[in-house]
């Protein structure tokens, strides 16, 4: 396969960055500098502006809304936000919708999708619970059928964006009897759903994750995604998907890039520490390393758009990127010295804060997802063949 862009291509790019220019505004930049990664006012404001300019779900087919581009294009696209920290939805967009256009019954495609489209609708991930994480086959929320409803108990943690979104995407229990992997199914539902409390946990890097109680929560039958207990299957297709997108390149790339440049200037002495040869050696790694998950990402989108789901690959790119971007971090760190620990808005705070933010960041996105030990058990097993244990 060809890993250049075409002129075409190209000059998608050339066209969503005269669309940031011309309408990403400096109170917005600030917003999401201070923001702590939730979406403020004005990022709300401008998830819709997007949504009304057609630019969400570029990559769906257009039976569905969207302007049948390519998951190429689609990349391309979030590529020039996440290097702005512009929020579009993230993953109701890049995985939950990808996952009901598949999925879903049409009637479900009608109701949710043009929302999803508009900004006006955003959805939060409720799967991990107190115990149940890595292994989600042990979770212990429950749905119990009663008539034309599902009563739903139970608890959810780290449920990110649950402050801000409308609905919930939820895994629970549906027959107690069935083999743990067999009796869970899926439902989405408001959370301004009677009986639902949402707690806020905050991450010591300043991110506002959640906590979810439901209690005895009742929702339609047909809030359930796909059929019953079949919600295993269901999320292992989300999951493919959100790993594809959270093992972005685009951010570490920018890091690098500012940390390049800062490793290029000169101190009163004329002393550059881009001059030392170990560090010209840790900047070459890192610079490869950087391409090889650049790499991986447009093979992924490639396998997308001839529709087949990334699943290996999307394991390796998840585990490339997360410890890449430790190690990015911890080595930014090493170079530059105490200055890079600096927030955003300190004085002579270097790469815009970027480093402190992401090594604070970094860990969390070694278990987010799933951790990388489980990652590189679907890597070594379903892309590798390899026996289990």
């Amino acid at each position: 396969m060809d890993f250049r862009y075409s002129a075409e291509q190209e000059q998608f790019r050339q066209q969503i960055r005269q669309f940031l220019d011309d309408n990403v505004s400096d109170a917005l930049r600030e917003e999401i500098a201070v923001s702590g990664h939730s979406p403020g006012p004005l990022a709300t404001e401008f998830l819709k502006l997007l949504g009304k300019q057609g630019w969400l779900g570029i990559g769906w087919p257009k039976e569905h809304g969207g302007q049948g581009r390519s998951m190429i294009e689609q990349s391309i696209f979030y590529h020039e936000l996440d290097l702005q920290d512009i929020h579009y939805g993230n993953l109701t967009i890049t995985s939950l919708a990808l996952t009901l256009i598949k999925l879903a019954s049409e009637e479900q495609k009608q109701q949710y999708l043009p929302h999803i489209l508009s900004g006006d609708l955003e959805i939060c991930l409720g799967y991990t619970e107190p115990n149940a994480g890595s292994d989600l086959a042990s979770l212990s929320t429950r749905a119990v059928r009663d008539g034309d409803e599902y009563v739903i108990t139970g608890q959810k943690v780290y449920t990110t964006g649950a402050h801000y979104a409308s609905h919930i995407w939820l895994l629970a229990r549906t027959d107690p009897t069935a083999p743990r992997h067999k009796g869970l199914s899926v439902f989405i539902f408001p959370l301004a759903t009677p009986g639902v409390t949402v707690r806020p946990i905050y991450t010591m890097e300043g991110i506002r994750t959640n906590e979810v109680f439901l209690d005895e929560v009742r929702v339609p039958a047909s809030a359930m995604i796909g059929a019953p207990n079949s919600g295993f299957y269901t999320i292992a297709v989300a999951l493919d998907f959100e790993r594809v997108f959270m093992g972005k390149y685009t951010k570490i790339r920018r890091n690098f890039d500012a940390l390049l440049a800062c490793c290029k200037e000169t101190d009163d002495a004329g002393q550059a520490r881009y001059d030392d040869p170990v560090i010209q050696d840790r900047l070459v790694r890192l610079h490869i390393d950087i391409e090889r998950l650049r790499l991986l990402c447009t093979k992924t989108a490639w396998m997308i758009d001839r529709g087949k789901v990334p699943n290996a690959e999307a394991s390796a790119q998840k585990i490339l990127a997360s410890e890449l971007e430790q190690r990015l971090a911890d080595e930014g760190i090493q170079i530059l010295g105490p200055r890079a620990l600096l927030e955003y808005g300190s004085p002579h705070v270097p790469m815009q804060g970027y480093l402190a933010q992401s090594w604070l960041l970094a860990p969390m996105m070694k278990f987010g997802g799933g951790t990388n030990e489980i990652q590189r058990d679907i890597v070594a097993q379903r892309g590798l063949g390899l026996p289990r244990g």
